[in-house]
């Protein structure tokens, strides 16, 4: 295994309890939900963005072009996700993998609010 010549940063460990709000979802900010936007608490320059949103009943993450691929992980409720059209049901312990160049979203459906754990990359300027 190749070690950098740059040390990394030193760790960075996060409680989400540190990074929750209220707040609308993005994309339309339809309905309302609980936003953990946990890596926003890692300091300086990351490659990654990490987060945990519930969304509650009703709401949704808007139909939206992605330039990355970007994962939502379902850790509780029920939802639908949509990519370019295609529609597809999601509960817990299900993931939806979503394509760079995609239109995509996400609502919230049935009883419960629907948790899920959401990854994707910085683009380079960001970082």
């Amino acid at each position: 295994m190749a070690v950098s010549a740059v040390p990394a940063p030193p760790m960075a460990v996060i409680d989400e309890r540190d990074t929750v709000r209220e707040e609308a979802p993005p994309h339309g900010e339809i309905g309302m939900s609980t936003a953990y936007r946990i890596s926003d608490a890692a300091p300086g320059p990351r490659a990654m963005e990490f987060r945990r949103r519930v969304l509650h009943k009703g709401a949704a993450i808007g139909e939206h072009p992605i330039d990355h691929d970007e994962v939502y992980y379902v850790t509780a409720g029920e939802g639908e996700v949509v990519s370019d059209g295609k529609r597809a049901a999601l509960r817990p312990g299900m993931a939806a993998y979503l394509y760079r160049g995609a239109v995509v979203g996400i609502w919230q459906k049935g009883a419960e609010p629907l948790a899920l754990v959401i990854a994707y990359p910085n683009p380079p300027k960001a970082r």
